[in-house]
């Protein structure tokens, strides 16, 4: 009898086992995180505007198709454009043990860094990694755990719209934000080329949005036209830069289609929604394949597109070539 009984526990525990190791098994198949449950996901956006909006949505939808709605669970803070609100969110989200950190931002994937360097962290709206996160001798991976995507559009092409819009350009102000180092690297990059085009840049950094009118004005002053690069605190202040700009005359050129329409004439932009995509499509490679981001090359935006503000130009007296597309400045 005593061994009818030990037989009987011994095939219960048998069966509770092979029970356990299927429903792991299928958890795991399922796209659950590896500590049960849904994948926990912290988004940090440097500030709300629409490049940065547009990423962020990309970034959602194809982690939700890729790893599906169920087994996903997002949260989201932006930083309102302050560094110290960039450190308490990241730090939040490492207390709280999320499985990824989506950094929508170069000051969020700095912040993001520092905070950790076990939790893997997915960039995105970040020009150059290897200048945001002080590395020598990048060559597309960064080596730590930091991956994602770049909102770098082709400089050496962006100056030549300077000579072929405005061919009698001379002189070019660079305005953006000293606090931004991708900005700085843009700048100093689009100057070299548009030096080769024989045309003298000025770099004009202000700190922060309460110096911006006052810069521009000086800008405008000295200089034949603009150039705004992918700045996130030149994007969400458009309307002060137009505000000096337009009424002189001053043509302003820049890296993002969003600057364009807030203040500018022509860019040759990328999607602010596809790169953030990719950088979706990263998180869940990581997040359900297994990939490390430090071995993961940063991608960057599949196509450019030459875009022009039709409102400004005719004010201005600009016309553009047939290849360019009027932003939809309504939206």
């Amino acid at each position: 009898m005593k061994k009818s009984v030990k037989k009987i526990i011994a095939v219960c525990l048998a069966v509770i086992t092979v029970a356990a190791c299927f429903t792991a098994c299928t958890s795991n198949d399922s796209g659950e995180s590896k500590t049960g449950g849904k994948y926990k996901i912290g988004i940090a956006q440097w500030e709300a505007h629409e490049a940065l909006d547009a990423a962020t949505e990309g970034f959602k939808a194809a982690v939700t198709e890729k790893l599906g709605a169920d087994n996903v669970e997002f949260e989201y803070n932006t930083a309102q454009g302050e560094t110290a609100n960039c450190s308490t969110i990241v730090n939040r989200y490492v207390s709280g043990k999320v499985d990824l950190i989506m950094a929508n931002a170069t000051p969020v994937v700095q912040s993001a860094v520092t905070a950790t360097k076990e939790i893997p962290i997915v960039g995105t709206s970040v020009t150059e990694y290897g200048v945001a996160l002080g590395l020598d001798n990048f060559t597309g991976k960064t080596g730590v755990n930091v991956t994602g995507t770049s909102d770098l559009a082709p400089l050496k092409d962006q100056a030549a719209m300077v000579k072929e819009i405005c061919p009698e350009t001379k002189t070019v102000g660079i305005v953006y934000c000293s606090a931004e180092p991708n900005s700085k690297y843009q700048a100093t990059e689009i100057t070299k080329y548009l030096a080769e085009l024989g045309i003298k840049a000025t770099e004009y950094p202000f700190a922060d949005s309460n110096d911006i009118q006052a810069i521009v004005t000086k800008a405008v002053g000295e200089n034949d036209a603009l150039y705004v690069p992918t700045d996130n605190t030149a994007a969400k202040n458009t309307s002060i830069i137009d505000a000096v700009a337009r009424p002189a005359k001053k043509p302003v050129f820049a890296g993002e289609e969003g600057i364009v329409k807030g203040c500018g004439i022509v860019t040759l932009t990328i999607s602010y929604y596809d790169i953030g995509y990719q950088a979706g499509v990263m998180a869940a490679e990581i997040l359900a394949d297994g990939k490390n981001p430090a071995e993961m090359d940063i991608a960057y935006a599949p196509k450019f597109t030459k875009k022009y503000n039709a409102d400004i130009c005719k004010e201005l007296g600009i016309t553009v070539p047939n290849d360019y597309v009027a932003i939809d400045t309504a939206q």
